[in-house]
C-alpha cells in the first residue's frame, strides 16, 4: 500500500471551489437526471473489489502523443490541481450531489503529453483491469478530473483512491476507479462495461444506460 500524503489537504470551508453543479443546464431543466434518486450516501461499486496501489505503480500516458508520461503518485500530486464541486450520477439509479473533488484536469495531462491531431478517442486503464472509453472531445471539457481528493480528504480506496476519473456529464462508470493510465487512440474501442452492453455515450439526462 502507498503511504497516505496529506500535504495537499486544505480546509474545505476556505478552499476556492469551482462550482460545476449547473452543468445540467446543457442537457435540460432538471439537475437530477430522469430515473435517478438523490442520496446522501456514497455507495461502493466495483468490477472485482479494491486493488492496492504499490510503490512501483505509476500513472502512464501513451498512444498517439508526442511525449508519453510515467508519473509516480507523488509526481502526479505535484501537478497543478483544482477543486471542483460536481454531481455524481451512477447508472444503477442513484445520484450524490455537491461532491467536492480535488485533482488534475484531464486537459492538463493532454497538454503535457502533446496529443496528436489524429487522436480522437481515449481509453482509461485501471489497476484492476477495468477499462472505459470516451471521445477525446468529451474528456477535454471542464469537469473531467483525475481526482485524488474528496471533500477535503484523501479519496478513499473503495471509491477509487488514490486516483480516479470523474465525469460529471456522464454516468459514473465512465470515470475509472484506481486509474493507472490513459491511452490516446485514433480509432474508437469499447471498454469493459461497454463490451457488455452498457451505453458507450452514457448521457444521464437521456437515460443512455444500455446500448
Amino acid at each position: 500500500m502507498t503511504e497516505t500524503r496529506t500535504d495537499w489537504i486544505e480546509d474545505p470551508e476556505t478552499v476556492d471551489i469551482e462550482d460545476l453543479t449547473g452543468l445540467y443546464h446543457e442537457y435540460g431543466d432538471d439537475r437530477l437526471p430522469p430515473g435517478q434518486r438523490e442520496t446522501d450516501r456514497f455507495p461502493v461499486l466495483s468490477k472485482s473489489g479494491t486493488p492496492s496501489w504499490g510503490p512501483d505503480d505509476a500513472f502512464e500516458v501513451w498512444g498517439s502523443v508526442d511525449d508519453p508520461l510515467s508519473l509516480s503518485l507523488e509526481e502526479f500530486r505535484d501537478l497543478p490541481a483544482v477543486t471542483q464541486r460536481q454531481d455524481f450520477h451512477c447508472v444503477t439509479g442513484w445520484s450524490k450531489l455537491d461532491c467536492a473533488f480535488t485533482g488534475v484536469e484531464f486537459a492538463e495531462i493532454a497538454e503535457r503529453a502533446g496529443v496528436h491531431g489524429d487522436a480522437e478517442h481515449v481509453m482509461f486503464h485501471a489497476l484492476d483491469g477495468y477499462t472505459t472509453d470516451l471521445p477525446l472531445e468529451e474528456c477535454t471539457r471542464e469537469g473531467v478530473l483525475f481526482a485524488y481528493g474528496y471533500d477535503g480528504e484523501d479519496l478513499p480506496a473503495d471509491h477509487g483512491g488514490p486516483l480516479r476519473v470523474v465525469t460529471p456529464h456522464k454516468y459514473a462508470y465512465k470515470g475509472a476507479k484506481w486509474v493507472s493510465g490513459v491511452e490516446f487512440l485514433t480509432d474508437r474501442e469499447l471498454g469493459y462495461w461497454e463490451k457488455r452492453g452498457y451505453s458507450d455515450t452514457a448521457n444521464p439526462w437521456n437515460e443512455e444506460r444500455y446500448s
